[in-house]
C-alpha cells in the first residue's frame, strides 16, 4: 500500500509543480536557448525540471519512507548534486567546478554506507575506490544522455521500473517504496519533457537522477543469490554506461577532451541518420527491456559469467551496428 501511495504521490505533486516551475524560469530567463549545434530546439526551453522531480520526490518520501542516519547523508549527497547542477543551468559551470562537487557528494555517499561489499572479485581494499569511480561515471551518464527530448528521463524510468521489479522479487521492500517516489516523478516529468519537450531535465535534473542509480544498487544484497550478482546494476544501466565509453573514445580520437561537449552521442548519430525522436525514445525502450530481461535470467542463473559476455558482446555488436551502419 506504501509502494502505491508514493507513487501516485509523487506523479501528482510532480505533475502539479511543472507548470509552475515553467512559468518561474521563463519569469527569471532560466531556459536552454538553441546553439545551432548539439542544442537544435526551435524556441527557448525552461529548465528545472529537475527540482520537480526532487520535490516530487522527497514529498512522497518524506510520508512513507522511515528515515535513518543512512538515509540522511543519502539526501544530503543527492541535494548537493541538484544544486551543484542549478548552479550550472544559471551560469555554467567550468567541468573541473562541477566535478569538484560530484566528489563530495560521492564521499557523502559514501560515508553513508553506500559502497561495494564483496571480496569474490576484489580484495576489500579495492571495494572503496571502485565504488568511488562507479558513483561518478554513473553520475555523469545520465548527464550525458540528455541531449534529446524525453531520453534521460525514458532511460531513468526503465531502469526505476527494474530495480522496482528486483527490489519486489528480492523483498527489499523498504527500498522498493525508495524506487517508486522517484518513479512516479519522473513518468510525471515525461509527460511534459517528451517530444517536443515542454520543460528539460537541466544539470541539475541530470546529476541528481545519475546520483540516484549511482547508489541504489548498493541496497540490493546481491551476494545472497551468487557471487557475480554484483554485476546485475551494470547491466540494467547498460545504456548510459554505453553512452559514456563511446563519447570518451570518438572524442579521444577527434583530439578532444572527453570532458568537452560533441555531437556525438547514440540520439544524435540515429537523427542524422533520418530517425525521429519518438523512434529513438521507442529504440531505447526496447534495448532497456531486453537488458532488464537479461539482468533477471543471470540472476537468476539462467546465464552464467560466458554465457553473459556473449550476451553482451552480441548486444554490443547490436548496438554499434544500428548506429554507424
Amino acid at each position: 500500500m506504501k509502494l502505491f501511495f508514493s507513487l501516485v504521490l509523487s506523479f501528482f505533486f510532480t505533475l502539479y509543480l511543472i507548470p509552475h516551475l515553467c512559468a518561474l524560469a521563463f519569469r527569471f530567463k532560466m531556459v536552454d536557448n538553441p546553439d545551432g549545434k548539439i542544442k537544435k530546439h526551435k524556441k527557448p526551453v525552461p529548465y528545472l525540471g529537475g527540482l520537480a522531480i526532487y520535490f516530487g520526490f522527497i514529498t512522497a518520501l518524506a510520508l512513507t519512507f522511515p528515515f535513518e542516519n543512512q538515509m540522511f547523508l543519502f539526501l544530503v549527497g543527492s541535494t548537493l548534486l541538484l544544486f551543484i547542477g542549478l548552479l550550472d543551468d544559471l551560469i555554467v559551470m567550468r567541468p573541473i567546478q562541477k566535478f569538484f562537487g560530484q566528489i563530495i557528494a560521492t564521499f557523502c555517499f559514501l560515508k553513508a554506507g553506500f559502497y561495494l561489499k564483496q571480496n569474490f572479485f576484489f580484495n576489500n581494499f579495492w571495494n572503496i575506490p571502485i565504488s568511488f569511480l562507479w558513483i561518478l561515471i554513473v553520475i555523469n551518464a545520465f548527464n550525458l544522455i540528455d541531449v534529446m527530448d524525453g531520453l534521460a528521463t525514458l532511460v531513468a524510468i526503465c531502469a526505476s521500473i527494474s530495480f522496482l521489479v528486483f527490489s519486489i522479487y528480492l523483498n527489499h521492500f523498504s527500498l522498493s517504496i525508495l524506487i517508486a517516489s522517484l518513479l512516479g516523478a519522473l513518468v510525471a516529468f515525461f509527460l511534459y519533457n517528451k517530444p517536443d519537450a515542454k520543460i528539460y531535465l537541466g544539470d541539475s535534473g541530470s546529476l541528481f537522477i545519475g546520483g540516484f542509480f549511482a547508489t541504489v544498487p548498493f541496497l540490493f544484497s546481491w551476494g545472497n543469490y551468487h557471487q557475480y550478482a554484483y554485476i546485475t546494476p551494470i547491466i540494467i544501466l547498460a545504456i548510459p554506461l554505453i553512452e559514456v565509453g563511446t563519447l570518451i573514445l570518438i572524442r579521444t580520437s577527434k583530439g578532444i577532451p572527453f570532458y568537452q561537449g560533441s555531437p556525438d552521442h547514440f540520439s544524435l548519430y540515429l537523427q542524422k541518420k533520418g530517425w525521429s525522436k519518438p523512434l529513438v525514445l521507442f529504440y531505447s525502450f526496447l534495448f532497456s527491456a531486453a537488458l532488464f530481461v537479461l539482468s533477471f535470467l543471470f540472476l537468476n542463473g539462467v546465464f552464467y559469467l560466458p554465457s553473459l559476455f556473449v550476451a553482451i558482446a552480441a548486444f554490443l555488436a547490436t548496438w554499434y551496428l544500428i548506429l554507424f551502419l
